[in-house]
This record gives C-alpha cells, sequence and structure tokens, in this order.
C-alpha cells in the first residue's frame, strides 16, 4: 500500500498551466530587429503583388456584384429546402396516416370477429 501514489486533487499550481512554457525573458535587440526587416520586407512583398494585379476596381466591382449574387442563391436555395421539407413532411404524415388507419380498420376487425357472449340479466 505504500507504492500507491494518490493524486493531490486540491493543487494550486493547476492555475498556471502553462507557466513554465512562458519565457519572461524580453528579446535581444538583434532579434527584434530581425523579425522587423522580416516583416517590412514581407509588407513590401505584399505591395508588389497588389500593385500587380490590374484593373483593381473592376476586381472589387466585381467582388461586391459576385457577393449580391451568393445572398440570392442562398434565399432561392433556402426556399428549395422549404418546399423540400414541407413535401417529405406530406409524404411521411400520408405513411402515418395510412398506417394509422390500416390499424384501426384491423382493430374494427377484430372487434367484430370476437365471439360474442352472452348477457344474463339478473
Amino acid at each position: 500500500m505504500a507504492d500507491l501514489k494518490i493524486p493531490n486533487l486540491n493543487k494550486n499550481s493547476d492555475k498556471y498551466i502553462f507557466k513554465k512554457r512562458l519565457t519572461l525573458r524580453r528579446k535581444s535587440k538583434r532579434k527584434l530587429i530581425n523579425e522587423l526587416l522580416i516583416m517590412f520586407f514581407l509588407s513590401i512583398i505584399m505591395i508588389n503583388i497588389i500593385y500587380l494585379i490590374p484593373n483593381k476596381l473592376s476586381v472589387f466591382n466585381n467582388f461586391i456584384n459576385n457577393l449580391a449574387k451568393l445572398v440570392e442563391i442562398i434565399i432561392e436555395a433556402t426556399q428549395f429546402i422549404y418546399e423540400l421539407g414541407l413535401a417529405l413532411f406530406i409524404v411521411v404524415s400520408v405513411i402515418i396516416v395510412l398506417i394509422l388507419m390500416i390499424g384501426t380498420f384491423l382493430r374494427v376487425n377484430k372487434l367484430l370477429r370476437r365471439k360474442s357472449r352472452k348477457i344474463t340479466f339478473k
């Protein structure tokens, strides 16, 4: 029994799960300069890519038109989904009604075929 280790459920150190993984040291100037240069060159490259795209205004206008068409298509799709759901509801309801009606007729048939007992009044 001495080898059995029961975990301590009242640990307060669980509040800081990632405490050991955090680096609280300041970054060196060299590392900051490297990050600055990388960010600057990436931004320059992205600006050049944007500059090389022809007809930026027409692309933006087409984007707005395409977005409007997308919204229209989504609205039409929801209408189609509504109609499909309604049709499925009708089909399922008819099947359930048929099952209930068949069950009703079977119960009536069972009642009518039962041997009637003679009721005697005293």
